[in-house]
């Protein structure tokens, strides 16, 4: 059967969901709980009745219903506030109120037809999650590893930048003996994740390989065993581990790609990512050269939402590091490329948190740069880059708790990130306003481990050590600021940026560093 509501179509036979022509990515509780709702839509159904249906009556809390319920409204566009297709009655139950359209047999070919011909691969990245093998012996089991799949296959898909095969074409080669080269072949990726399930007493362990399909070599392997207590939780817990894990060696992977192919060859993309490579560095050559080529990838393709947020972080990094000839050109160039990226996509998760990184340090309009920060992370909670942009957007505004939240989440998405030295700071930062001094200085030194030429840390230790009263060892970061940044005055560094606006306890420490009014 397949039911119709609005411009979605859900069918029972081949357990998809579809918008239009695209195909909507589900679990199968969620699958089965929309199932249950639109089938019995001319009544109202109570928690007892979903728990039987779709848990087969076993005790389920009421935050693992809601999540599901979130989940299903999610993916057919509706919303606890909207509840324009899932109704919840208090005290009484839930309905589907949508209004649909009964069909029988099915409007496309089989998919599993469309694999015969080789599609070609994405400019993209893209990656197939092929079903895990269930090594436990219980074929109940299998649930729980389809599920697993699906959350990693889903959390994937969150990432703008990177093409995932949907999970029914992913599927079909579930339980046989599959050759990665002919798998990537046949979906048309560039990667495939693979991996294996075990359960028993009272643990379940999950192996995860990472590989290229066309040359089959193995970008990354990781095992991750856990106890077996909240099944929910311990599927989020898992998806965000291997998520975390595999998306920077997806990233680094393509940028190696891009470096090695021929000028006359570079797309807009090739040139984003070889941009990406130099700015991460943050000097003021490799600022320069990141312009250069982000704007060749505009030149390729205006219409880059991505590149136009690179170009404009490349020009809000020239005024905040001081590298900057002309910082109000630069600020101007800043903010014209962050509008520009927003009119571009404003649903991208990785365009909205640069964009309010960039507001926060030269625009300094609090309440919406915490909004476009927060609809980020909501758009894909699994990037550590969103999370470390979300701290210091709320470390700017004057939150420091909510900052240090925030930077804390972004070093558990990426434990080794090259890039964590920008988030010990941030904490740095904010510790200081909340007069945790002694932890501010852990966090510094922490950050200093990661890049030792990084200015930042040190005006932290500078400014902690100070309030502490330890006039040596702040002295002696003062002295280090100013190796590094000759320029370096306290009037300066708050006319820089917007970084200043809720520093009151940093600048004080300047002072008493002894650090140049």
């Amino acid at each position: 059967m397949r039911y119709l509501f609005e411009e979605f179509a859900f069918d029972t036979d081949r357990r998809e969901l579809h918008r239009g022509t695209d195909a909507v990515s589900i679990t199968p509780q969620v699958f089965d709980l929309l199932d249950y709702l639109i089938r019995n839509r001319e009544r109202v159904v109570n928690k007892d009745d979903l728990i039987k249906a779709i848990w087969n009556g076993r005790s389920v809390s009421d935050a693992a219903l809601t999540t599901r319920l979130n989940a299903a409204r999610g993916a057919i566009g509706d919303s606890g506030e909207q509840q324009r297709f899932i109704k919840t009655l208090p005290r009484k139950g839930f309905r589907f109120v949508g209004q649909v359209r009964e069909a029988r047999g099915v409007a496309s070919p089989n998919p599993g037809d469309a694999l015969e011909s080789a599609p070609a691969v994405p400019d993209k990245p893209s990656i197939a999650v092929l079903p895990f093998a269930n090594m436990s012996g219980d074929p109940e089991q299998e649930y729980f590893a389809d599920g697993m799949v699906e959350e990693i296959t889903t959390a994937l898909s969150r990432f703008r930048w990177l093409f995932v095969i949907a999970r029914n074409s992913s599927f079909t080669f579930k339980g046989k003996t599959v050759d990665i080269k002919e798998v990537g072949r046949r979906l048309g990726v560039r990667y495939v994740l693979e991996g294996a399930v075990r359960k028993a007493s009272g643990k379940v362990r999950i192996t995860c390989q990472l590989i290229e399909a066309a040359t089959g070599a193995h970008i990354w392997a990781d095992r991750f065993e856990r106890d077996l207590t909240d099944i929910f939780a311990l599927q989020d817990d898992v998806t965000v581990a291997v998520v975390s894990a595999i998306q920077p060696k997806l990233f680094q992977t393509e940028i190696a790609m891009a470096t090695r192919r021929r000028p006359e060859d570079l797309t807009a993309y090739d040139l984003f990512l070889r941009a990406i490579q130099q700015a991460v560095r943050s000097t003021r050559e490799s600022l320069a050269e990141a312009l250069r080529l982000v704007q060749r990838a505009l030149e390729l393709d205006p219409g880059f939402a991505a590149a136009a947020a690179l170009a404009g972080d490349c020009h809000m990094e020239n005024v905040f590091r001081s590298y900057a000839i002309d910082p109000q050109f630069e600020r101007r160039e800043a903010v014209r490329l962050m509008r520009l990226a927003l009119s571009l996509d404003r649903h991208d998760p990785d365009t909205l948190a640069t964009a309010a990184s960039i507001s926060a340090l030269l625009v300094g309009d609090c309440e919406a740069e915490i909004e476009m920060a927060d609809r980020a992370v909501a758009l894909n909670p699994n990037s550590y880059h969103i999370w470390n942009r979300r701290g210091w957007v709320c470390k700017i505004a004057g939150q420091p708790d909510e900052a240090i939240r925030s930077f804390e989440h972004a070093m558990r998405m990426s434990p080794v990130d090259p890039q964590l030295y920008s988030t010990f700071t941030g904490m740095g930062f904010a510790f200081i306003e909340l007069r945790r001094f002694d932890e501010a200085i852990v966090a510094a030194k922490k950050a200093l481990r990661q890049n030792p030429s990084y200015p930042g840390p040190y005006r932290c230790l500078a400014s902690a050590f100070a309030h502490l009263g330890h006039e040596a060892e702040a002295r002696e970061a003062a002295a280090r600021v100013l190796e590094l940044d000759p320029a370096f005055t306290i009037s300066a560094w708050i006319a820089r940026s917007q970084v200043s606006k809720n520093a009151k306890l940093m600048i004080e420490g300047f002072r008493k560093a002894g650090l140049p009014e």
